[in-house]
């Protein structure tokens, strides 16, 4: 059986879920950060309020947040941040039950892959960002 107790071996397996966690986030805050207005048309099209400064803070949560978990800074505070824009995000844009059915299916994926990546935070956030980690550092430090 694989035994990842030790924890170089855990240690890894936690840098690796904070870099493929954080990595979409990053791409996906990038693309809104350098198309903002149309990031803030969308969301106007959803029947947002305040289109323009919330897409700006999405876009800033989504990157900054992104790049955060990938460094292991603050991580269990920046998993619940991202927690609640993947929430608030899935529920602006992802309502697979009201699209019709050739839509719903790709929709209805979106809708799964983002609880999927709540789930994977859920678990970084108990097990927290590991040793190879700013926080693990500062951490080290402190002790």
């Amino acid at each position: 059986m694989l035994e990842l107790r030790d924890r170089g071996g855990a240690d890894i397996v936690l840098l690796c879920a904070r870099i493929l966690i954080g990595y979409i986030f990053v791409l996906g805050g990038w693309g809104k950060l350098t198309g903002l207005a149309g990031f803030a048309a969308y969301l106007g099209q959803h029947g947002v309020p305040g289109g323009d400064a919330l897409a700006l803070l999405g876009a800033a949560v989504e990157f900054f947040g992104g790049l955060a978990l990938i460094a292991g800074v603050a991580t269990r505070y920046v998993v619940l941040l991202i927690i609640v824009f993947t929430l608030v995000a899935t529920g602006i844009a992802h309502r697979f039950w009201e699209f019709d059915a050739a839509a719903r299916r790709g929709q209805a994926i979106n809708f799964n892959k983002n609880m999927a990546m709540i789930g994977g935070m859920l678990a970084l956030l108990v097990a927290g960002p590991g040793r190879f980690s700013i926080d693990g550092l500062l951490a080290r430090r402190r002790s």
